[in-house]
């Protein structure tokens, strides 16, 4: 699914926290596949609600896609790429 003829864009999760800097690294090694695949990253910062500070608190920064986890601490490119592959 891409953002090409009106699809609306495929959305992953990045959970994180504001000063962490592998949250900004995971979102800076993502950019490159928001190019490739058209995506879209909603960025959610873990310390502004409890339950995801429970959830993901100590794996951040955490990727997700709905219920599904891609990767956390670091991107794993050949996990993401392989599932990002399946809406195409």
């Amino acid at each position: 699914m891409s953002a090409e003829g009106g699809e609306p864009p495929l959305r992953l999760t990045l959970y994180g926290r504001a000063w962490c800097h592998l949250c900004d690294d995971m979102l800076a090694a993502l950019e490159p596949f928001k190019a490739e695949f058209g995506l879209a990253i909603e960025v959610v910062d873990v310390d502004q609600n409890p339950e995801w500070e429970e959830r993901y608190g100590e794996l951040v920064p955490v990727l997700t896609h709905g219920e599904h986890r891609l990767c956390h601490y670091f991107l794993d490119e050949a996990a993401v790429r392989a599932y990002l592959l399946k809406f195409r």
